[in-house]
């Protein structure tokens, strides 16, 4: 009986052995295949598409160099966090679960509560962002056969509401927000990476068959769009400004980095390969978002449309352009959930601790579901996260010019996040002394970025005040 008892007991050790860590939690599987869609999904944005727009108004010299600056400066403070998810050791060390672990960690204080407003604020602003942005794309399938059917003469026959197109994507969001987290997440990152590469694509070969089509060529200078021709001198001030935000955020994935890196198993350790993951993943980047923004550059000229997809740059093939926005919407229903499981885990997370014989809050219940198995279903989990998303719709509904509220959040995150907390918690765990070389350097380039941030906010906020000032509530996309 004695051997009996043993034996069952090793069984159990062994099943628990196979499906959770040794700190308790759910057994992580995810690899740099994995970790690169994720990246690659959070990166790559429908934002790749208005590159052309961002380079038109700074030009081919400053535009190019901005994109290569601000892909070399994403890497290089990744890395940095990468080294930070253990602590003390960035091997061996104890694992933080969440960017605010880290902080706390490494840190601690104030900054704690700093990086928390900085890091979810930003996610729900993209939660946000998104759902409008899908819903754009949505329309512009719609607007497509519309204009090829009717022609382009008169947009307003072609006028679409975008509601409806947001309900749809929030009942999806709805149904796909109980994935509990973000170890089950893998496969929605790598289709939402599949379609980003797909409509990436259309969109520069598009691009590279306008250019080399023939006849006259749209005019591109080596410094953008030209004051008294093209825009004013204020104009070009302010959509420089905006245009240097939109390339830095657009590379900003530091909001979601920890929550990825915590996906990894191990070994090998998980800050070798987040840092490959991110090699691959920003450099994939960056290789998309030159091709995409010079090429539509030239195709296009100083007159670049804020997205050549959405906002009809072109027009035919219309089944090509169909099936580019369908991308589009495909992919963002994937980064919403990359984007939304870190405020969804954040709050079920303090909800369990301060609430831990609550049955509501942490009894799981397995449910059958033909074809897939058992799924197991949580009430606090299926209440919260589906009034979450039905708020974060409402929200873009009432407010449908969110993007300039997302540009104003992205550049209050952006120094925070990407730049400052990496730097920071480097300079704390290497303790590298004050006022040498190696500390200069990184305040210099902290202190730069920090610039380039409030540069941002102020173009936002312009952007923001100019929107307010032309604001029609529940008109149709067309109008």
């Amino acid at each position: 009986m004695a051997n009996q008892a043993f034996y069952t007991e090793k069984l159990e050790d062994a099943d628990l052995a196979k499906n959770f860590d040794d700190d308790g939690r759910s057994k992580r599987t995810g690899t740099l295949l994995t970790a690169s869609a994720h990246i690659i999904t959070a990166v790559i944005g429908s934002g790749v598409l208005s590159l052309a727009w961002a380079i038109a108004q700074l030009g081919w010299v400053t535009g190019t160099a901005v994109l290569m600056i601000f892909s070399f400066i994403t890497y290089f403070t990744s890395t940095l966090l990468a080294d930070s998810y253990r602590s003390p050791d960035p091997v061996s060390g104890k694992r933080n679960y969440t960017y605010m672990d880290v902080v706390r960690s490494h840190l601690g204080g104030f900054k704690v509560q700093l990086c928390g407003l900085a890091q979810y604020g930003n996610l729900i602003g993209v939660t946000i962002g998104y759902t409008i942005t899908a819903s754009i794309s949505m329309v512009a399938v719609s607007r497509s056969d519309c204009f090829h059917n009717k022609g382009t003469h008169d947009h307003k026959l072609c006028s679409v509401s975008n509601y409806p197109y947001m309900s749809v994507f929030a009942v999806i969001q709805i149904i796909l927000s109980q994935i509990p987290n973000f170890h089950k997440l893998s496969w929605l990152s790598i289709l939402a990476a599949v379609m980003s590469f797909a409509y990436s694509s259309i969109g520069l070969g598009l691009s590279i068959a306008k250019v080399a089509g023939g006849g006259a060529h749209p005019k591109t200078t080596m410094t953008g769009t030209t004051v008294g021709v093209d825009v004013t001198g204020s104009e070009k001030i302010w959509r420089t400004f905006q245009s240097i935000g939109d390339i830095a955020f657009a590379y900003n994935y530091s909001t979601v980095l920890i929550e990825i890196q915590d996906t990894l198993r191990s070994p090998p350790a998980e800050n070798k390969v987040m840092k490959k993951a991110s090699l691959a993943g920003v450099s994939t980047t960056t290789m998309f978002y030159m091709l995409c923004g010079c090429f539509g550059y030239a195709a296009f000229g100083n007159q670049a449309p804020g997205n050549f997809l959405t906002g009809f740059g072109f027009y035919e093939p219309f089944w090509l352009i169909d099936f580019a926005n369908v991308c589009i919407a495909v992919h963002l229903i994937g980064a919403y959930q990359v984007f939304a499981q870190p405020i969804f885990g954040f709050v079920e997370t303090r909800c369990n601790k301060r609430w831990p014989d609550s049955k509501f809050i942490t009894s799981e219940y397995s449910v059958p579901i033909p074809f897939l198995g058992e799924w197991n279903i949580n009430l606090f989990r299926m209440v919260w996260r589906t009034t979450y998303v039905v708020i974060t719709s409402v929200i873009a509904m009432i407010l449908p010019f969110f993007n300039d509220f997302l540009g104003l959040i992205g550049a209050a995150s952006f120094y925070p996040l990407t730049v400052y907390f990496p730097i920071e918690m480097y300079i704390a765990r290497a303790k590298i002394p004050k006022f040498s070389f190696t500390w200069v350097w990184l305040k210099i380039l902290s202190w730069v970025c920090l610039a380039v941030s409030i540069v941002a906010a102020a173009g936002s906020i312009q952007g923001l005040v100019t929107d307010l000032k032309t604001y029609k509530p529940f008109k149709n996309v067309g109008d």
